[in-house]
């Protein structure tokens, strides 16, 4: 037995201690981005480096010597620093809730359907069966677009756009980027009228994180759309390519100023990539997004099933709030 322990220890240790390192450092840098959107590119990925330093702590208290102190004392790091990005998105406020039985719900699909989606005609014949009120679909393509124009009792907005938004209400008006200065990336929305009057739900695709200055350039125009169509009632989806926990996404949703509904909700990856097909086992990151203006309060929040794509849908149930 010791001398398999022996063995155990010099197989696994070295590369286990370079991994909980890489963990911890990270872990430690990514605080850096408070001040700097390059560091701030390591807070999206907390929860790989929290996951690291777990396992490192867990498998470093069977060893012993200088390997258990040295993996445990770096999974802790690694687990607190990681840790400290994350506990604030667990606790803060997601906005007014409602009952399940409250009055005049309507349902909310975000999703990025994705462009190499081999099977657009599922992707449909799930929206019909969830049937919701308003979807917001990003990466539609051509054909996409057809099949949902085929289908009866759907309104599409969004033109050419990327960003589609369905509904069963007819929108009384909608708009596109063009709307607003140039920015990589594409904008939508659509203005409804119901018996508590007009609202906006604005739809979204921002660029990675890596490429700082299209997604900041996103955020300013967003927070624009937002101003100029401000309400109560206002509704914003997307797929912001953004974690809750990054320092860039705490700012903006301040800017904001509309509650996110959505809670760590891991929505991606969904698919197996060709050449690495273990990420898509589970989602690592939530970066698909729901905001609503405090004349809604939230009935429900779920992720939805895997439907073609490398996200998860997310299912947002709405019901307006009783004017104060």
């Amino acid at each position: 037995m010791r001398t398999f322990r022996i063995v155990l220890t010099a197989l696994i240790a070295p590369p286990a201690f370079l991994a909980v390192l890489v963990c911890a450092t990270a872990a430690l840098a990514a605080w850096l981005g408070r001040g700097s959107l390059r560091f701030d590119v390591l807070t999206h990925f907390a929860p790989v480096w929290f996951a690291g330093g777990l396992v490192a702590a867990v498998g470093g208290a069977f060893l012993k010597g200088f390997d258990r102190g040295a993996l445990v004392s770096l999974g802790t790091i690694a687990m607190v620093a990681a840790g400290g990005l994350i506990v604030p998105e667990l606790i803060r406020s997601t906005g007014p809730k409602a009952a399940a039985d409250a009055p005049g719900q309507i349902k909310l699909v975000q999703f990025n359907v994705w462009y190499h989606n081999r099977d657009m005609a599922s992707v449909v014949a799930w929206l019909r069966k969830e049937a919701p009120d308003v979807a917001v679909l990003e990466e539609a393509t051509p054909e996409l677009r057809r099949l949902l124009q085929a289908e009866p009792g759907w309104h599409v907005s969004g033109g050419r756009s990327e960003v589609v938004i369905i509904s069963k209400a007819q929108p009384v008006s909608s708009f596109g980027r063009g709307e607003f200065p140039p920015t990589v990336g594409p904008i939508g929305g659509a203005t409804f009228r119901d018996a508590r009057g007009a609202f906006t739900v604005i739809g979204v695709h921002y660029a990675w994180p890596t490429d700082a200055a299209d997604q900041q350039s996103q955020e300013r125009r967003l927070a624009a759309a937002i101003r100029k169509y401000r309400g109560e009632r206002t509704i914003v989806a997307g797929d912001f390519n953004s974690a809750p926990w990054s320092f860039s996404r705490k700012r903006w949703d301040r800017e904001f100023g509309l509650p996110r509904r959505t809670r760590a909700l891991f929505s991606w990856p969904a698919a197996q990539y060709n050449r690495i097909r273990w990420l898509g086992l589970f989602p690592i990151l939530p970066i698909d997004h729901v905001y609503a203006g405090d004349g809604w309060a939230t009935v429900s929040v779920k992720r939805g099933p895997k439907v073609g794509s490398d996200h998860y849908p997310v299912i947002v149930t709405l019901a307006p709030r009783a004017p104060s």
